[in-house]
């Protein structure tokens, strides 16, 4: 496979520059007027959730509104996400998107409510997160090189724990069994949280955990971390390889960022993406979503369009080849 197929489009990452792209001074300065809306398709306490709190915190003082979260659960996401597709266009509701609700969905349902692309305008791409390559303490492996010789020695021998078909653990094992020439057990659960209690009981060998679902396991010496599946060491976690280290071109990273409906004013987008840049520079909004295992990021509008059309190949080639599906 085309290692560019399965990379995102992050070189360089251009959207961590310290000074964003400033709208036209003809354009009109838009305010919200009333609460601005932060819907998040999925329940109340996982990583999204956390992490659009976190936003709503950072951006609440510059809009000058209150910012609410408000969970809209169901169909892996896609309740939240067409509620937005069918709201107001006006500024004052957008959706938390992930990789899973907007481009794997995408892939994977056939019949959506909503078109990802033209029922939605980009605001903002607020964070990418990686995964860690984590084993049972119990397993006799010291590292990435010595997890895939004995995966090859042994095909199917090591039991793999995934939140279900289509899920990022589930892409980021993949990835691996394809670029390492290795195929492992895949275990799926209805979420990371069961699997991660199997890892940690035994029941399981491995898992590609998201990190801020596995760091406090790794910390307390539950399960043992191997590596970490951005391109290179994560300066908060330096003592993590990268599992490109022993598996060269693998790289795994899942995003999160905020749509608006289609329609909505320019200036409204433009100010939104403002305030989610600024406020993703405060030094303990940063420190807080870097605890939770994630790089913040900030994007123009433009930035995030041209990222988000070039996930949706690369997310349907890697739905390609998992295998996965939907009933």
């Amino acid at each position: 496979m085309n290692r560019r197929r399965l990379l995102p489009v992050l070189a360089g990452l251009p959207f961590c520059r310290p000074a964003l792209a400033q709208p036209s001074l003809a354009q009109p300065v838009w305010s919200p007027d009333r609460p601005v809306r932060l819907v998040v398709g999925f329940a109340p306490g996982g990583s999204t959730d956390t992490t659009a709190r976190v936003v709503a915190q950072a951006i609440t003082a510059g809009l000058g509104q209150p910012v609410l979260v408000e969970n809209r659960t169901g169909a892996a996401g896609n309740v939240g996400t067409e509620y937005v597709a069918r709201s107001a266009p006006d500024g004052h509701t957008l959706v938390v998107a992930s990789m899973g609700s907007h481009a794997t969905n995408a892939a994977l349902y056939r019949n959506l409510p909503f078109d990802p692309v033209k029922d939605f305008a980009p605001v903002s791409l607020v964070a990418l997160s990686a995964a860690l390559l984590v084993v049972h303490p119990g397993l006799a492996v010291p590292d990435v090189a010595a997890l895939v010789a004995r995966a090859r020695a042994r095909p199917g021998s090591l039991n793999c724990g995934t939140a279900g078909a289509g899920s990022t653990q589930h892409f980021a094992m993949a990835q691996f069994e394809h670029l390492a020439g290795v195929k492992f057990t895949q275990v799926s659960y209805r979420g990371g949280a069961p699997a991660m209690t199997d890892l940690v009981s035994g029941r399981l060998d491995l898992m590609f955990a998201p990190v801020v679902e596995a760091l406090q396991q790794v910390r307390a010496g539950q399960v043992r971390a191997l590596g970490i599946t951005r391109e290179s060491r994560s300066a908060q976690l330096p003592d993590i390889p990268a599992v490109a280290e022993a598996v060269p071109g693998y790289s795994f990273n899942s995003w999160l960022g905020l749509f608006a409906a289609a329609g909505t004013p320019p200036a409204a987008v433009a100010r939104l993406s403002q305030e989610v840049a600024s406020g993703l520079r405060q030094p303990a909004i940063r420190e807080r979503l870097e605890q939770l295992g994630y790089q913040p990021v900030g994007s123009t509008p433009a930035e995030f369009a041209a990222f988000f059309a070039a996930e949706l190949p690369r997310v349907a080639e890697l739905v390609r080849l998992s295998g996965a599906t939907v009933e």
